[in-house]
This record gives structure tokens, C-alpha cells and sequence, in this order.
């Protein structure tokens, strides 16, 4: 998600659980579907429903409601620079808009910066041409039938942040600024919502819960809600949205968030956090490369403490960005069985706790272009989510050794309530019993029907088998041929060092890196297991692992130990030497 920045998570994640963290787990562009016209019509007409029934009610949930589900118009408006192009995203345009409403999208998130379009105190005046594109993709957006949030977004971390050293200065560019944004605005229908800041802070340290910190956000948030209340028209009763300090849904954050609403005695307030998953699983870093429990647990907790505080006290709650924090370097850096594992869990959840989501898409999701999803299945997944469970597995990769006679191979499915229907290959439906066996939730592939997929003996998927089930998307098992991955020397400069490898099939999950007396080498030295993309990445094509400036800036001069673990369960061991930036490495004997 570039452009968006990180949410230091880590310091969150304990040091002590991170060490108990030991190993990688173990083996294990088509154009995307939209909405029919009739369940366009359909959708629409709930929407329109619910928010009449919200306008009778006057019940805020209602209406947080009818915003299901949500996406974010990231990379755009939110730049920094002169244009909404600027971080490499298309102009957007009422047919776009149009478009993603069809995939079934019933609100959308279009954040803006600010602070470069504003002139100089005392008036710090907006860019009037800016604030004529903004209010016209706004309206093209209610046009099109979207609950729209604008918001103030990157200001927060370029300007707002030094509120510390500059407070009357920043509060007054601040009420400035909402100032002209509410006049300009405060005709729109009540489908659109201001949300005060994004991911306020106040400090680099994403985790500091310090009192000012919190009297601070309390000071932006009244002062919004007194500046969009007094600026009238259908502002005075307009939904507002505030957020958690960092947007983190901590308990100690969501308790201040809700003694600011307590105190504002207006039942127009809608909370907002955000949600990039547990931080080792959301980056692929201290072996976090699966969904599992740890993970699960992690969600479940974010929720339930958003759910208890906020939700049962009739706070309305809108999850203003959800997704992955490694897709901030390519969606490619969590293995695609597991990310839809956790897409997945994401939206029942949310489901099951009332929580409206919206999915943070910066152009890496839905193409800006050609209009269609770049991965289907993630889309599959995620808009099956919106109104019932799919059902998984325990991996999507069923591995063959290269040469080997096959022998059964097993996967445990999580059913989630639902049933496998059939197993597909091709155009083909699969006979239960002589291909494959469902003995509860274990499903074994009889040797035989992988022999017969594999005979090429290719290296890499051979085949894939689709599993159907009584509801929800379904799931794909790659049937991957394999054969030990095979690492040569090298040598190179920190700058620019790879690693010869001939992957043989097999994948990369994780990589280990130690000094010679055990302890941890690089980045994130509080686990042997580094970031993925961020110290290393694979290179399939071109058939090597390069090892990034990152990883060499915090290694110690000397010998490193590397050690890659594989999707298969294959793990290889190579030997680096570093002395200033030249590197060498070679096999492990």
C-alpha cells in the first residue's frame, strides 16, 4: 500500500511471543466477476431500504449498516503531490465510480491530503480548484448511489503530528481547514460522512499512550465536531466520524476514543479503526507465513474489544481500512491460501461483531483501467464474506516430488459450516472414492489421480483441482511438482547481492538469518525470521533470491548464517560473508 504508512505493530507484539515463534509451519489478471444487473437492482433496493428505515429509525447502526460493504479510494486524493495521479493511479472518473458499484461496493472511502493545496496562515485558504475536483468526484459518487466518507489523511503525518511543539499552530491550520471543507459541503446529501483525521498521532512511536496524546486527539476531534456542527445546512445533523488515536483498536484507545463521544452528547457519531491483521502474519516476518491460530486470535480479539466497547454501547463502528500490511510491498509476500484464509475470517467476523468494513485498495485489487479484480478469488472470497462463510483449507499446495512415484496426500478442511459438494479438474467433476476420499473434514487425493496429473513431470503446478461446497466461493488446490531447491555462490555488493537459485517448483516461504553464536542477524533482530520483501525476495524468473540494501544495512561485518524455508518443507542452508559492502556467499557444506 504505497502511500500508506505503516503501523509500527511490532512494539504490540511481544519480543518474548515473537521468540516462541520457530519455524515457517511446515509444506503445505482475469477479468473478475461483477454484479448481475438484477443483483444490482437488488442491492440497490436494500440499500435504499436500510437507509430509509435508518432516516424513520433515526438509528445510526442502521445506517453504518446499509454502508456494507465499504472500499477505499487509496493512492489518489490521499497523495502528497500536486495531483491525484501523482502516486500512479489513473483520474478517476464517473465511470469508474459506476463500475466498482457493480462489484457490489455500497460505500467508499475517498481520503484526501490537504496540507500541500493549502496557502499560508492566517487563512491557510484551499486551492479552490482542488476543492472543485474533490466536491466533484463526491457528488459523482453519491450520483452513482455510494455512502461517501471524505476525510482529512496524510495531513496527519506531515503536519498534525507536530502539534507537540506547535500547538496552537496546527489546531489553527487544522480549523481552518475543516472550516472551508464544511462550507463547501454542508449542502450534500446525508449518504456522505467527514471523518476528523486519519490515524492521528503524535509522536513516530505508533504505541505510546500518553495522556497528551490522548488530550490532544480529544482538542482535534470537539473542535471538528463544533466547526462541521456550526457550519449548518444538513452539516448540523450530518453522520460524523472520529477515530482511535493511531487508528488502533487497543482498549486503552478505544476507551478514550469513547469518552470524547460520551462527551459530545450527539447520537450522529460513528467510530472508526483500522485492522492490517497480527503484525508476523500481516508482513510475513518471525515465521508468521500462516493463519493460524495465533492470527485467528489476534482478529478475534481486535473485534470483540471494538464490538464491547463501542458497538454494545450503540456507538456504531466503521472499519476504515482493512487488508495486509506486506501487500505495502506486493500482495505476493503472503502465500495466497493463507491471505484468503484470513480475507475470509475478516468478514464474518466483522459480520458477527456489526462491524462495517472497508477494504484498503490502492490500485493493487480492483484495476483503475481495465475495471476487473487482478485476483478473482481474493474477490470471490471477500464478497462471499459480506453475507456468509467459505470454506478453506488447512493449505492450497499439494506437492509431488519430481520423479517420485505419488503417494496419498492429505488436507484438513475447514468446513465452516458448509459441505464439499464435488472436486473439478478441468471440465471434469472428480469420482469420490477412486480419486479421492472425505473422511470428515480430511480430504485425501488418492495417488493415482496425482500420478495422473503430473506425468509431464514439470516442474511447478501440473494441474488445479477446484473443491465446490454447498455454500460460499470455492477453493483451489495447486498440485506442484518439486524437486530440492539448489543455491549457488555468489558474490556482490549490499547493494545489489542475489542469490543463484534454481527453485526446482518449490516456493519460497521464509528465510532465517544468525551470527555464528546463534544470535539473530538484520533487521527486526528480535527473531531469526526476517521480513519478506523487505530483507529478501524471490525472483522466479530470473531464477535467484536477492537479499535487499535493508537486510545488509543492520547485518554485522562477518559470516552469516542464512537458512530458506520452502512451501514444500524443504529447507536450504547457505553461508553469507560480509566485509563493509562487499558480500560473498556459497552453500553451506
Amino acid at each position: 500500500m504505497f502511500g500508506r504508512t505503516r503501523q509500527a505493530l511490532v512494539a504490540v507484539f511481544t519480543i518474548a511471543l515473537a521468540l516462541a515463534l520457530s519455524s515457517a509451519g511446515g509444506p503445505a489478471l482475469a477479468q473478475g466477476r461483477a454484479m448481475s444487473a438484477n443483483d444490482a437492482q437488488a442491492s440497490d433496493a436494500q440499500a435504499s431500504a436500510a437507509q430509509v428505515n435508518a432516516a424513520q429509525a433515526g438509528d445510526l447502526q442502521a445506517y453504518v449498516d446499509a454502508m456494507q460493504p465499504g472500499w477505499n479510494l487509496g493512492n489518489t486524493f490521499d497523495s502528497t503531490g500536486p495531483d491525484e495521479t501523482s502516486w500512479g493511479n489513473p483520474r478517476v472518473t464517473r465511470e469508474f465510480l459506476q463500475k466498482l458499484r457493480a462489484q457490489g461496493y455500497r460505500s467508499i472511502r475517498i481520503p484526501v491530503t490537504w496540507f500541500q493545496h493549502m496557502g499560508p496562515a492566517p487563512d491557510y485558504t484551499i486551492d479552490p480548484a482542488y476543492l472543485d475536483r474533490v466536491e466533484q468526484v463526491v457528488d459523482w459518487a453519491l450520483q452513482t448511489g455510494f455512502y461517501v466518507m471524505v476525510n482529512m489523511h496524510h495531513d496527519s503525518s506531515t503536519w498534525v503530528i507536530e502539534m507537540p511543539a506547535k500547538h496552537d499552530e496546527v489546531l489553527a491550520k487544522y480549523r481552518a481547514g475543516w472550516t472551508q471543507i464544511a462550507e463547501r459541503l454542508r449542502d450534500k446529501p446525508d449518504r456522505l460522512m467527514l471523518e476528523s483525521i486519519n490515524e492521528p498521532r503524535f509522536s513516530g512511536d505508533w504505541n505510546a499512550d500518553a495522556p497528551e496524546y490522548f488530550r490532544w486527539l480529544d482538542e482535534l476531534n470537539t473542535s471538528f465536531h463544533q466547526i462541521v456542527r456550526d457550519s449548518g445546512g444538513r452539516n448540523a445533523d450530518r453522520p460524523l466520524v472520529l477515530p482511535t488515536l493511531t487508528g488502533s483498536p487497543s482498549q486503552a484507545r478505544l476507551d478514550e476514543l469513547k469518552k470524547t463521544i460520551d462527551t459530545l452528547h450527539d447520537n450522529r457519531i460513528i467510530a472508526t479503526v483500522h485492522y492490517y491483521g497480527y503484525y508476523p502474519f500481516s508482513v510475513n516476518v518471525a515465521g508468521g507465513t500462516r493463519f493460524d491460530d495465533a492470527a485467528e486470535q489476534d482478529l478475534t480479539d481486535a473485534f470483540d474489544r471494538v464490538h464491547d466497547t463501542l458497538v454494545a454501547a450503540g456507538i456504531p463502528v466503521v472499519l476504515g481500512e482493512y487488508g495486509l500490511l506486506g501487500f505495502d510491498k506486493f500482495t505476493g509476500t503472503i502465500e495466497q491460501g493463507e491471505k484468503l484464509k484470513f480475507f475470509e475470517y475478516l468478514g464474518y467476523y466483522a459480520r458477527q461483531r456489526h462491524i462495517t468494513t472497508m477494504l484498503w485498495d490502492n490500485g493493487q485489487h480492483f484495476d483503475r483501467v481495465a475495471y476487473r479484480w487482478r485476483d478473482t478469488d481474493l474477490y470471490d472470497v471477500m464478497r462471499t464474506s459480506w453475507v456468509a462463510r467459505s470454506s478453506t483449507a488447512s493449505s492450497d499446495l499439494v506437492f509431488v516430488g519430481k520423479g517420485a512415484a505419488p503417494a496419498d496426500q492429505s488436507v484438513t478442511l475447514n468446513l465452516n459450516g458448509n459441505r464439499l459438494v464435488r472436486i473439478e479438474y478441468a471440465d471434469r467433476v472428480l469420482r469420490a472414492g477412486r480419486y479421492y476420499v472425505l473422511d470428515g473434514d480430511r480430504l485425501t487425493f488418492r495417488a493415482g489421480l496425482l500420478a495422473s496429473l503430473t506425468e509431464g513431470g514439470a516442474y511447478g503446478t501440473n494441474a488445479v483441482l477446484t473443491a465446490r461446497f454447498s455454500a460460499g466461493s470455492t477453493w483451489k488446490f495447486e498440485v506442484v511438482v518439486v524437486d530440492r531447491p539448489m543455491v549457488r555462490a555468489a558474490t556482490g555488493t549490499s547493494g545489489t547481492f542475489a542469490v543463484p537459485t534454481a527453485f526446482n517448483g518449490d516456493r519460497l516461504a521464509t528465510m532465517e538469518a544468525v551470527y555464528p553464536d546463534g544470535s539473530n542477524a538484520g533487521p527486526a533482530n528480535w527473531t531469526s525470521y526476517k521480513e519478506f520483501g523487505a530483507s529478501f525476495v524471490p525472483s522466479y524468473d530470473t531464477g535467484e533470491i536477492r537479499l535487499l540494501p535493508a537486510f545488509f544495512a543492520e547485518l554485522d561485518d562477518g559470516v552469516v548464517h542464512l537458512r530458506f524455508h520452502f512451501w514444500s518443507g524443504e529447507v536450504v542452508d547457505y553461508t553469507l560473508t560480509k566485509q563493509g559492502t562487499s558480500i560473498t556467499g556459497a552453500p553451506t557444506e
